[in-house]
């Protein structure tokens, strides 16, 4: 049977579910029944049909709430495959090493329109790496230790998942300097990333190898699916750009989850779930997982 969760930024009153029941029930989705996941914070209401006419239908709270929309059955997934950037840490790292250069401004530019699918990726990656050309790579850890924190619900997502099995990959358009403490950090089980050139103890200005980029992260999502044997209906994949888009869409295609984190219009519309209102541990509660059950 379908099931609608509603997240609530705040606290959800009795009122709500008034109000997302008579939507769905004009929508000819029959509410069935309702089950707390957090008592005002998030709860399931199971209905009688479409999936896509119960998200029309709910579309509009959406500015309130998060809300999910999704069959019951493989609801808990064994497969997460994430970005890092804005989505399992706070920052952007190429614009806090850009700050340390003194040349922030410029290259945060470069990034937000790279993200918001405006320009390609791959070329404004070399192109803002090439900026920072000469940087001394001390700065990297400098970086790590004063600008790097987990998003919030982080670490409780991923060490949550990986307590009942689920494989966790940390998949970047960023930077093995970054990836490979952030993955220890958070708990992740393997990384991918691109790999930034230093000689001499200083930032070239290019990478040393191949760009991991949108394709690239779809590939991952796919590969470690059929590694574990697992069909993309086993996945949760989450980010927050336009290079995450072919990966999430993947994730949709294969009955999977899906998911924008606070993510920009275009992978928003890619995504069968977005997270505007809350922190990651929203994406425990579209499992069906209540705080009891969560690792930390």
């Amino acid at each position: 049977m379908p099931i609608c969760t509603l997240i609530a930024g705040d606290s959800l009153e009795s009122g709500n579910f008034s109000e997302a029941q008579d939507r769905l029930a004009e929508a000819g989705c029959i509410p069935q029944g309702f089950e707390w996941l957090s008592e005002g914070k998030a709860a399931d209401i199971s209905f009688e049909g479409a999936v896509s006419d119960a998200r029309a239908a709910l579309a509009g709270l959406e500015h309130r709430f998060d809300i999910i929309v999704q069959h019951d059955d493989n609801r808990r997934k064994m497969l997460l495959v994430s970005d890092m950037d804005s989505t399992m840490i706070t920052v952007e790292c190429i614009d806090e090493l850009a700050d340390y250069a003194g040349i922030k401004p410029e290259i945060a530019a470069i990034t937000e329109r790279a993200m918001a699918g405006e320009l390609d990726f791959a070329e404004a990656l070399k192109a803002r790496v090439a900026l920072l050309a000469g940087l001394d790579e001390n700065v990297i850890a400098q970086c790590l230790q004063e600008r790097v924190q987990p998003m919030p619900g982080a670490e409780t997502l991923v060490r949550t998942m990986t307590g009942w099995g689920a494989h966790a990959v940390l998949v970047s358009g960023g930077f093995t300097s970054f990836t490979g403490p952030v993955a220890d950090m958070l708990g992740f089980h393997e990384v991918y990333a691109n790999l930034l050139e230093i000689k001499d103890g200083r930032l070239t200005g290019a990478l040393a190898a191949d760009i991991v980029d949108a394709s690239a992260k779809r590939a991952v999502l796919h590969a470690a699916a059929d590694a574990r044997g697992l069909s993309l209906g086993s996945a949760l994949a989450v980010g927050d750009g336009a290079n995450d888009l072919p990966m999430i869409a993947a994730a949709v295609s294969g009955a999977g989850l899906g998911v924008g984190y606070h993510p920009r219009p275009q992978l928003a519309q890619a995504a069968n779930f977005s997270v505007r209102h809350n922190d990651l541990t929203a994406l425990l509660f579209a499992q069906g997982v209540k705080p009891k059950d969560w690792a930390c």
